[in-house]
């Protein structure tokens, strides 16, 4: 797996939220905020079926697209890849970087549960 470009996560991000077989129109619609033109949409499209991600489907004259790939599965692949680049793969200096511009209360907490619930898994 890669780390994709933004504009093709975004794209990704529409599809998993529309999920399986998309006609292009719900995509188009999806995206539409973007600003993007047809043929950009289609090169974002085309390259991510080429790395892998979406499968299309021609059903008539209309392309349906499918993740082929989970968002969890991508989220906790590039959150793997940022936690190796930025912090040496320390989860610890993770968080110090976090908390240097400080944590609410809440945030604290809800970190503690999870720690707590992954300490438990054990």
């Amino acid at each position: 797996m890669k780390r994709l470009p933004d504009t093709e996560l975004e794209v990704m991000k529409a599809l998993w939220d529309l999920g399986p077989d998309t006609p292009r129109v719900r995509l188009e619609e999806a995206l539409s905020h973007r600003g993007w033109a047809a043929n950009t949409v289609n090169t974002y499209l085309s390259r991510l079926a080429d790395k892998g991600y979406l499968s299309v489907a021609r059903r008539g004259k209309s392309n349906l697209y499918t993740p082929l790939i989970s968002r969890e599965d991508y989220l906790a692949f590039d959150s793997r890849q940022v936690l190796s680049r930025l912090y040496g793969s320390s989860p610890r200096n993770f968080v110090a970087a976090l908390a240097r511009d400080g944590l609410a209360r809440q945030d604290l907490e809800e970190l503690r549960e999870l720690l707590d619930e992954l300490g438990g898994r054990e």
